[in-house]
């Protein structure tokens, strides 16, 4: 019999990505809901990646452990064809081959995204490596994980991505890559579809990551100050509220009902009725729609 409170007990999760930002925020909620999580990233206390942020996958891992999960880091470049089919034999040989949920949510692109400039005036290979980074790294990544969901014939394939329709997002090479990610889902659920797993894309809002408090001066705990710099910011979510949207996916016995689809925070909650951690229902469409369909546009139906 399942607990209520932990109904991904005994379930194991890869959390793709998961050092900091929506990756954090899933893997943490992964581990609330009772399952043992696989955090993985390039930033770890013994190794950082290039973008030089203090967070870790250690640090990841021990939050998922403190809400009442298993966490478990592992540094993975996922980038890196053997680094990432080693992490699935780990898994593997760890968990007797088990594996119930993989999120891919490696993105690392933000210093690369030129919002300036059109493609014709932007860096070649600097978009061309933000493509590699926030896709490539998905396709190597379902490539060796995705045998064991198959193996087991159930699970879920989450691949986080920005904005579920077709509106355009701002920067050519941004909006291909996370246009990309949802098509990887799309892909991934018809060839899944036979054996009974899910694959979904997944959006947040306007999300509280690390690097966005940063860039308000602000907390968790106070981010309310910032809404005075930008009233939008009244209506953004932490990275909890995105972990929530999966877990309870995760959770769902009837998550094939689902598969293929473009998914949203703001659309899942009022299904599963799940709360953001201070116990808000922030809806970005729904503040889009009121606020600021008039300046940008709308942001269209969901692919």
């Amino acid at each position: 019999m399942t607990d209520d409170n932990r109904p991904l007990a005994g379930r194991v999760a890869l959390v793709a990505g998961g050092t900091r930002g929506g990756g954090r925020g899933i893997a943490v909620e992964l581990g609330a809901a009772g399952a043992t999580v696989y955090v993985t990233g390039r930033s770890s206390g013994a190794l950082r990646s290039e973008l030089g942020r203090p967070e870790t996958v250690e640090e990841t891992a021990a939050l998922v452990s403190a809400a009442g999960g298993t966490g478990i880091a592992v540094r993975c470049d996922h980038s890196s064809p053997a680094e990432v089919e080693a992490l699935v034999g780990r898994i593997a040989a760890d968990q007797d081959g088990r594996l119930d949920v993989l999120v891919n949510s490696v993105w690392g692109g933000d210093p690369l995204t030129d919002w300036e400039h059109p493609l014709w005036e932007q860096d070649l290979e600097t978009g061309l490596r933000l493509l590699r980074q926030a896709v490539e790294t998905h396709v190597i990544t379902s490539r060796f994980a995705l045998p064991l969901l198959v193996a087991r014939r159930s699970g879920l394939v989450v691949e986080v991505t920005d904005g579920n329709t077709a509106r355009y997002r701002g920067s050519f090479f941004y909006d291909l890559a996370k246009s990309a990610v949802i098509r990887l889902a799309v892909a991934q659920a018809a060839e899944l579809r036979p054996f009974g797993v899910a694959a979904v894309a997944l959006t947040p809002g306007f999300l509280r990551s690390e690097a966005m408090l940063e860039h308000f001066g602000v907390t968790e705990a106070t981010w309310r100050d910032g809404i005075a710099a930008d009233p939008d910011f009244a209506h953004s979510e932490s990275p909890a509220y995105l972990g929530r949207a999966v877990a309870a996916l995760a959770a769902d016995p009837e998550v094939m009902a689902r598969t293929g689809r473009a998914l949203a925070t703001w659309g899942l909650y009022r299904e599963y009725g799940f709360t953001d951690a201070d116990g808000s229902q922030p809806d970005f469409a729904a503040h889009w729609a009121e606020a600021l369909e008039d300046r940008h546009g709308p942001l269209g139906e969901p692919l």
